[in-house]
């Protein structure tokens, strides 16, 4: 069967809110990627909290790369590649949106898509305490290791 697909085979998608300091990695994760010349079959989205509004290009990848900051006991500056389909393979504290991504995830697997290929890096972060448009140090430098790792999730095939 061929592809009728509007949209670019794989989506690149930055989840997270930029008034919340670290929270918002998965943003600027994006924004630092819409520097770098991709291919064109790459799509980045600046996904920010909009939860369900995401599943419409959700549907349209081929390949999905979500990039979220979790709050779990791993040191500031954690990455960890996930591949999740059940509820076991979420990590433990999604952030301040936790329930918003799990259930767009879940929601995109029960919509019986053909053959999903989700990849999800999470980066830990320590508990949010005030707003902050900046990320901390910690999560700052790893930005440059999060970008080289979603670059080459692009080229990988499971």
């Amino acid at each position: 069967m061929e592809s009728t697909k509007e949209s670019k085979n794989i989506l690149i998608l930055g989840i997270g809110n930029l008034l919340m300091g670290d929270e918002g990695v998965g943003v600027h994760v994006i924004r630092y990627l819409e520097d770098i010349s991709l291919e064109k079959d790459v799509e980045l989205i600046d996904g920010g909290t909009a939860g369900f509004n995401l599943l419409g290009p959700m549907q349209k990848a081929e390949k999905i790369i979500i990039i979220d900051a979790t709050i779990d006991s791993s040191k500031p500056g954690t990455i960890k590649r996930l591949k999740p389909k059940y509820a076991h393979d979420y990590p433990t504290g999604l952030s301040a949106h936790d329930i918003g991504l799990k259930d767009l995830i879940d929601s995109f697997y029960l919509l019986d898509n053909d053959n999903p290929n989700i990849t999800l890096f999470t980066i830990s972060i320590a508990p949010l305490k005030e707003f902050s448009v900046d990320l901390s140090i910690e999560i700052q430098s790893v930005i440059p290791e999060i970008v080289d790792r979603v670059l080459k999730e692009i080229d990988t095939k499971i």
